[in-house]
């Protein structure tokens, strides 16, 4: 990234009382609206919002504008990533990890959303940690006390114990202390809501949604092996279909969205005759087939996916179904060896199912990283994985244009902000990337940053994270006692 370029710009102001007006000149602007770039285009922004935008001939630059000129860029929407986790799993399923940072959450939550600024995501949604934390840091963003990401944020996956979950790890800490970080991450949305009655889960949503979340996600079924009652379980439902329908009414009521956590084909069609607006890891279904009226039901209801999108080995991307046999076909359902990751992702693109960034990312503690071997796709930390994930669109057959919208106007879309962000249209926050070559050639080209804004502000990446953390010298090669 050019810092030195994006440090010129920083240095000028405007008088006092005037209006901050800025005009980019020159560059090719890709509005993500999927029409054609505008060449030799001008775009205008007085404070935080775009005012004008069009080819150089057809916008009036207001008088004592300052200009910036760009001629040679490309100029897109900020991106945003529509699923991170900015304190970070799995990190926060190790003890030390919790022990170390149990008073500095929202140090750890701040520096991944700096990180993501920095990378050019200037708007991200966290659907899984702590939600005090979390909202304090949102909070903070907003009010212009700190740079960051535009944040939103759930909290934690509601029916979920957060982290004290097996025997091991129960025996770890103290009951004390697994009941601080149980209540901080739950905030009254953990397993207990499923002894309830659809009444009961109700009443218990609308006090978890007016804490302040955001949006919200549950959980709608296991994702991993059979532990205990409380973690694992694979395909088995945590919440009957009445009480996720009871849910979706009461996050409705609130005005705000509500998307899921499901890692079955059964899962995905109950959730969306819940009426869900969205759902995270939608082709993730395990030995179970996304049947053709699922799709069709989700092109029906508009649902948004985001997808985490699998990592195939060369043979697995060629044949497009991690070399199994059972491509168009249900048959199978169940198969110990059955695998529809990839088959899924493909007919989705296929369908035109709306698909988003969607990466799971946050800042990996570096011992736990050590310990984990995390570094590839959704594993890989926040500002990379991303891209990573764009690489893995276009092989499922997206086209650049998608990818991008899949990364701006679709997760504004699906999130019900697209009203403000998303796009680079008049009365919308100046939210913007500037880079050297054309996205729409190579998706990868949005890794080359000249010029990153936020609300009309120019962003000096070169300063953050402003407090390292989980990134700082000592946390990557720590001395006989690591402090941080």
């Amino acid at each position: 990234m050019h810092w030195k370029f994006i440090a010129a710009i920083v240095i000028f102001g405007c008088a006092p009382g005037w209006a901050d007006v800025t005009a980019l000149t020159g560059a090719t602007i890709i509005d993500g609206n999927g029409g054609s770039p505008i060449s030799d285009g001008v775009l205008v922004i007085t404070d935080q919002k775009i005012t004008a935008i069009g080819p150089r001939n057809s916008v009036k630059i207001p008088e004592g504008a300052r200009r910036i000129d760009i001629s040679g860029k490309y100029v897109v929407p900020g991106l945003m990533d529509a699923n991170v986790h900015l304190v970070p799993w799995p990190s926060w399923s190790y003890i030390e990890f919790l022990a170390r940072y149990e008073n500095n959450f929202e140090g750890i939550a701040l520096e991944a959303a700096q990180v993501a600024l920095k990378h050019g995501f200037t708007t991200i949604f966290d659907s899984m940690g702590p939600l005090r934390p979390l909202m304090h840091v949102r909070d903070r963003i907003a009010k212009g006390e700190v740079e960051g990401s535009r944040m939103f944020v759930a909290g934690d996956i509601v029916g979920f114990r957060a982290v004290f979950t097996t025997p091991e790890a129960m025996k770890s800490a103290s009951k004390a202390f697994q009941a601080r970080i149980n209540n901080l991450f739950e905030a009254g949305g953990g397993p207990e809501l499923g002894w309830m009655t659809p009444e009961q889960v109700k009443e218990a949503m609308r006090k978890y949604v007016a804490q302040g979340a955001d949006f919200v996600k549950y959980g709608a079924n296991g994702d991993g092996p059979p532990v205990n009652s409380e973690v694992g379980q694979e395909a088995v439902l945590r919440f009957s279909p009445a009480q996720q329908k009871a849910m979706v009414e009461a996050v409705h009521e609130a005005g705000k969205i509500i998307q899921t956590h499901q890692m079955s084909a059964e899962g995905l069609r109950i959730v969306l005759e819940a009426g869900v607006d969205m759902a995270q890891h939608c082709a993730i279904t395990g030995p179970s087939r996304i049947p053709d009226s699922t799709i069709q039901l989700m092109l029906d209801k508009k649902f948004y996916c985001g997808t985490q999108w699998a990592q195939g080995g060369d043979e697995d991307e060629a044949r497009g179904e991690r070399g199994r046999k059972y491509w168009g076909s249900d048959k199978a359902n169940g198969a110990d060896d059955a695998d529809y990751d990839i088959e899924n992702e493909i007919r989705l693109v296929k369908a035109g199912v709306p698909e988003l960034v969607s990466t799971d990312a946050g800042l990996v503690d570096p011992d736990v990283k050590k310990d984990g071997g995390f570094g590839t796709g959704a594993a890989a930390e926040i500002g990379e994985a991303e891209f990573l994930c764009m690489a893995v669109m276009h092989k499922r057959g997206m086209t650049n244009m998608a990818i991008l919208q899949g990364a701006t106007k679709n997760i504004a879309a699906a999130y019900h902000k697209l009203d403000e962000i998303g796009t680079l249209e008049p009365g919308k926050f100046a939210d913007l990337i500037v880079v050297d070559a054309n996205p729409l050639d190579d998706i990868q080209n949005l890794r080359k940053i000249s010029l990153v804004m936020k609300e009309g502000k120019t962003v000096d990446g070169s300063k953050l994270p402003r407090a390292p953390i989980l990134t700082s010298p000592e946390a990557m090669k720590p001395g006989p006692v690591r402090m941080k």
